[in-house]
């Protein structure tokens, strides 16, 4: 049983990595399709290589998620159980979002529906500890308010020197320079990508062999499953995620080269301080899409649909409660199946 429950958990996690880069890559590719920066085929393409080389660039945010979401289990059994309906839930939650062309947060989908499946699982086990509120607090509840924030105020703020740097410059030399910028940037971006989303699901995997007894908590990321989760991450964004690259590019703002270059330079410095300084799991979706918003809205003249923004928020707020719910419910349902 053990074992069939760490296939399917590796499996599980394998299926979500491709689907987490092939959503997320639409950060990277969006703006700088959107302004001829680069090539769709390109900025794909650099895309996959940039986020497999984030996963692969460091162990250190993998093992500080791991001591942030290592919990206590009845068995080894329901361990890997809870671990199975946390990426089932997530999953199917990002899937549906990506098929109606929603930039939902991939990280924040997972650590909501882990912390419902322990919820479920302490609802039947009240007697064992959980780690359900520092899941809540510093997976979802911190980088909920703190991305989109600052994110959208910083982007905001560096638009007004770089566009008064450039202000005696012709339109066409500005774009070129943007562009120039934009394709430097939306590399970052990937690379950010890597260090948070890619990271984040080595560390479940490794969460997974944590309860098997295969390694333990203080060890580090096994090499193979690092790079078997950046493989996963890299072939996924070659899909481009093209459904949520038009909301995020067409829907939601219109901005230049330059707006753009200092909208996805600000999520990616983001990303890589998140990743490699705090250890706080950050969404690369909401902190390129709130700096993109935030950018957009330096203009002189109006180019944010703020009523197709509050819609992706409601979204954004709406998804850690249903994968919270689905996981609790989901727990509660396979329980009697791993007893």
């Amino acid at each position: 049983m053990e074992t069939a429950l760490l296939v399917a958990v590796t499996l599980a996690t394998c299926a979500f990595a491709l689907l987490n880069g092939f959503r997320d890559a639409a950060n990277s590719v969006a703006a700088s399709v959107r302004t001829r920066a680069l090539g769709p085929r390109v900025a794909v393409v650099s895309a996959a290589v940039f986020t497999f080389a984030g996963t692969m660039m460091s162990t250190r945010f993998s093992e500080a998620l791991v001591d942030l979401a290592d919990f206590h289990y009845e068995s080894v059994a329901e361990g890997l159980a809870v671990l199975l309906v946390a990426l089932l839930s997530g999953g199917a939650w990002l899937f549906w979002c990506w098929r109606r062309g929603m930039p939902t947060s991939s990280g924040h989908a997972l650590f909501a529906s882990l912390a419902g499946a322990l919820l479920g699982h302490s609802l039947l086990h009240p007697e064992e500890p959980r780690s359900v509120p520092l899941i809540l607090l510093f997976g979802i509840a911190l980088p909920i308010v703190v991305t989109p924030l600052v994110a959208l105020v910083l982007a905001y703020v560096v638009t007004i020197p770089t566009t008064w740097l450039i202000r005696h410059a012709s339109p066409t030399d500005a774009a070129r320079g943007g562009r120039a910028a934009q394709a430097i940037a939306s590399l970052a971006v990937a690379l950010g990508n890597g260090l948070q989303d890619g990271q984040r699901n080595a560390a479940f995997l490794t969460l997974g062999f944590v309860i098997m007894g295969s390694t333990t908590a203080e060890d580090s990321i096994p090499l193979w499953i690092q790079l078997l989760c950046a493989t996963c991450m890299g072939l996924g964004a070659l899909g481009g995620g093209w459904r949520i690259a038009h909301t995020i590019s067409n829907r939601m703002v219109r901005f230049d080269p330059v707006r753009g270059a200092s909208a996805q330079l600000v999520a990616a410095t983001m990303l890589f301080l998140g990743a490699q300084v705090f250890h706080l799991p950050l969404s690369t979706t909401q902190a390129v899409t709130s700096a993109i918003v935030g950018a957009g809205a330096s203009q002189r003249f109006e180019t944010v649909l703020w009523a197709n923004v509050g819609r992706v928020m409601r979204f954004w707020v709406l998804g850690p409660v249903v994968c919270c719910a689905a996981g609790t419910v989901l727990m509660l349902a396979v329980h009697p199946l791993v007893v």
